[in-house]
């Protein structure tokens, strides 16, 4: 009876599908429509999952305890006031943080559990560890990361960043993949600074790392989250681990979001907006026959649909920074046509040997875009308005075909003497087609279409050792050759006419190092410091209208970085400190708009960077535990030759060099906050029984922003301050939860980005929501 059991509840765990709700339907539904359609998608989820809770129980009464987490050690016995030991991989070794020498914050548990509950995006990470924000212009399928001020705003569907993005040991290096939601996560880690040693070309900002909560063969386990909020804003999360035998083992976990429209559009385009409908899933098995084998096989995939960005037309006061009198979030005039959809899947195996002397690792991995498209109002308004449009601009691009393979090998050694090292070989392939087109604003018909490819192969060899001069003094350095060429040319140019060749080749080498010395005060207390370098390879822009293909050289940046690490108070409070000056040449920025509407890369002859960071963790009581982070970030291009074009209809604060051409020497870079602050507080009230009354804070500050390479009155993003609440309630030993919360309490809305063709149109941050959340651990 029990097998019966056991077959039917691992069927019932496989068939857990994707529920597809079309959000533009449920802009035109009625409340009771809608309500029914979120509580099928919350019912089939529960019900579904539902099966393992006397699954797990049977189990669980003759298997092990769960093994504990990579990224944590319990305090020990009898020090419940201990904070625990946090650990991370940012040498790609399992190390205690205040042992790394990189400056670098770690996101787990229940902080993320609270970011990611009211259905956030990725970009929910912004400001919530020192010197890392978040942007995007495409909304939640296309962010741009920015690490000490370090990034890049171009949206092209070829662009690169200088910050990657790592989840589960693979590069997502096209930025549509950068935004795979957040769900299921053993751990975040936010590396600062050149990481080009062991993660390679395009990491001169620093990496974020994700990692994924993997399979074990200890026993059935798992959760279900739900949540519904502010315009049915529904989140449903959900994971569970099945030991298959005594040598295999699965997990599976899914998300599926939603949220109404909530925008009412007046100009005739689509009429509601805003809403959206998020679908991922990760399916992952755990191979291992013995002690010296293993291997982990990942499946991934998701499916977004809903409203692209919305660009609000001449929101702008004329010499404010400030809204025009009557602005309304929850309204807009736009006679265009608005959709954006996204649809990805990858794969990876990460194999691993543990032989006699060294540990062998092969990690594959392979990502595609089957589908990306998006389609919207630039102009943001219709000709009439808001205030004045100068010309309709209604675009749609994406990506036609996409494909992406990686593979690497890396032997390293097994830490049984003084000097330890790694060594491996890595290879990148991508492929990738991105169209572009305009639409008559009017009829809605295409009017121009364009369509490039690129392909990007890159090959690297490198290697690191580490050698422990005596107990307290530890020498690290790295080595890293990497060759990189990208191939790229134009297939369709239906209307579109521009200058130049159609097609183009850059091919880059490059050599990048990093020095570091660690050494231990204390036992607790340890400081360090480090010298890196690293690069971004060449970028190539497509062409448009009058505008040719354009490339942007190779940028390299060499760092200094000192900081010191302690645990303090018996292990109750962490601090992290750190000191960074950095120098970039010839960094690759992105200019755009002004009187030519174009859009062209461009090297700055210089840009430096300084500043510093700070972590603060600690226990205060047995009830309140509070984080502080925070970071100083300057940054000035130093270029006295570079001009970019200005916007006619704002207040130019940069010195006219020609006409219609600004001097931007000086300034700092674009979506580069000087500082960023963040806090959170959590006090807990035991209520008898293992149950407890909890109260929950978050806040981030980031202050002013420019959003474009230009100085500009109306184009500067005021302070942020955004802070979320939840009050909840935990019973029979942290099974369950109840919880409600709200995200921006504050309800505080600015303008976060903008759209520069000649007029002042933006967009802006997301409007408080309020919410109610079930959670279930087994």
């Amino acid at each position: 009876m029990r097998s019966m059991q056991t077959k039917q509840a691992k069927q019932e765990f496989v068939q857990v599908r994707f529920i597809n709700i079309d959000n533009r339907g449920m802009g035109k539904m009625g409340k009771r429509a809608r309500a029914h359609a979120r509580m099928y998608c919350a019912q089939k989820m529960v019900l579904t999952l539902g099966v393992a809770l006397p699954f797990g129980a049977a189990l669980a009464q003759t298997t092990g305890s769960t093994a504990p987490a990579a990224t944590a050690e319990a305090p020990q016995s009898g020090s419940s006031l201990q904070l625990e030991t946090m650990t991370v991989t940012a040498q790609r070794r399992v190390e205690k943080i205040k042992d790394v020498p990189i400056s670098v914050t770690l996101l787990k548990g229940e902080t993320l559990d609270v970011l990611n509950s009211g259905g956030q995006d990725i970009r929910v990470l912004a400001g919530k560890v020192p010197s890392l924000n978040i942007e995007s212009s495409n909304g939640r399928t296309f962010p741009r990361f920015y690490i000490r001020g370090y990034g890049n705003t171009d949206f092209s569907t070829f662009a690169s960043q200088p910050v990657s993005l790592i989840f589960d040991d693979v590069v997502q290096e096209n930025a549509a993949l950068k935004g795979f939601p957040m769900f299921d996560l053993a751990g975040v880690e936010v590396l600062r600074g050149p990481q080009g040693t062991l993660f390679g070309r395009n990491t001169p900002a620093g990496v974020v790392k994700f990692d994924s909560a993997k399979p074990n063969l200890d026993k059935v386990s798992g959760y279900y989250s739900v949540s519904d909020g502010t315009h049915n804003t529904a989140n449903v999360e959900a994971a569970v681990n099945v030991p298959l035998s005594d040598q295999w083992a699965m997990r599976f976990s899914t998300l599926l979001q939603h949220r109404d429209n909530w925008v009412t559009n007046n100009g005739g385009g689509t009429p509601f907006l805003e809403g959206y409908d998020e679908q991922a899933g990760r399916l992952q098995f755990l191979y291992k026959p013995d002690g010296t084998f293993n291997a982990l096989f990942n499946i991934h995939a998701r499916a977004t649909t809903g409203s692209a960005r919305l660009f609000r037309a001449n929101i702008l006061e004329k010499g404010s920074d400030g809204f025009v009198a009557g602005f309304d979030p929850s309204q807009i005039t736009t006679n265009a046509i608005n959709t954006q959809s996204l649809h990805t899947a990858g794969g990876s195996a990460r194999l691993s040997w543990n032989l006699d002397q060294v540990k062998l690792y092969s990690i594959t991995g392979y990502e595609t875009i089957s589908s990306y498209f998006s389609r919207g109002d630039i102009d943001g308004g219709t000709p009439t308005g808001p205030g004045f449009i100068p010309f309709q601009v209604q675009t749609g691009g994406g990506v036609a075909d996409h494909k992406q393979f990686s593979q690497e090998f890396r032997v390293e050694s097994k830490n049984e003497g003084p000097l330890n090292w790694q060594t491996g070989l890595y290879y990148f392939y991508e492929d990738v087609a991105g169209n572009s087109s305009n639409f008559n604003s009017t009829t809605q018909l295409q009017t121009s279409y364009l369509q490039n490819r690129q392909k990007n192969t890159a090959y690297a060899v490198f290697g690191s050792l580490t050698y422990d001069v005596n107990d307290r003094l530890k020498l690290r350095g790295g080595l890293r050759y990497t060759e990189d060429k990208k191939d790229f040319s134009n297939e369709v140019a239906n209307n579109v006419t521009f200058t130049g060749p159609g097609a183009i080749s850059e091919n880059k080498s490059n050599v990048s190092w990093d020095l570091s010395a660690n050494y231990a005060l204390t036992k607790d207390i340890s400081t360090y410091a480090r010298v890196a370098t690293g690069f971004r390879a060449p970028s190539i822009a497509a062409p448009s209208s009058s505008v040719p293909i354009t490339v942007a050289n190779a940028e390299t940046i060499t760092s200094y970085e000192a900081g010191i690490k302690a645990d303090l108070f018996n292990r109750r409070a962490r601090a992290n400190f750190s000191v960074y000056s950095f120098d970039v040449k010839n960094q690759q920025l992105t200019a755009v708009g002004g009187n030519s509407n174009s859009i062209m890369l461009i090297n700055a002859a210089k840009t430096v960077g300084r500043g510093a960071e700070l972590d603060l963790e600690a226990n205060l009581s047995e009830r309140l535990r509070v984080t502080v982070g925070g970071s100083y970030n300057y940054t000035q291009i130093r270029d006295p030759n570079l001009l970019v074009a200005g916007c006619a209809s704002c207040t130019m604060l940069n010195t006219q060099v020609r006409p219609g051409l600004y001097s931007i020497d000086g300034n700092p870079l674009p979506q580069a906050p000087k500082w960023i602050a963040n806090v959170t507080a959590r006090y807990g009230i035991p209520m008898g029984n293992n149950d407890e009354l909890f109260f929950y804070t978050d806040w981030a500050y980031r202050s002013k922003i420019n959003f474009f390479l230009y100085n500009s009155t109306e184009f500067t993003g005021k302070p942020l301050l955004e802070g979320g609440l939840r009050i909840g309630y935990k019973w029979d030993g942290d099974k369950y939860e109840v919880a409600a919360f709200a995200r921006n309490i504050t309800n505080k809305i600015v303008a976060v980005g903008g759209i520069d063709f000649d007029n002042r149109t933006a967009f802006i941050n997301d409007p408080r929501m309020f919410g109610v959340q079930f959670r279930s651990n087994f």
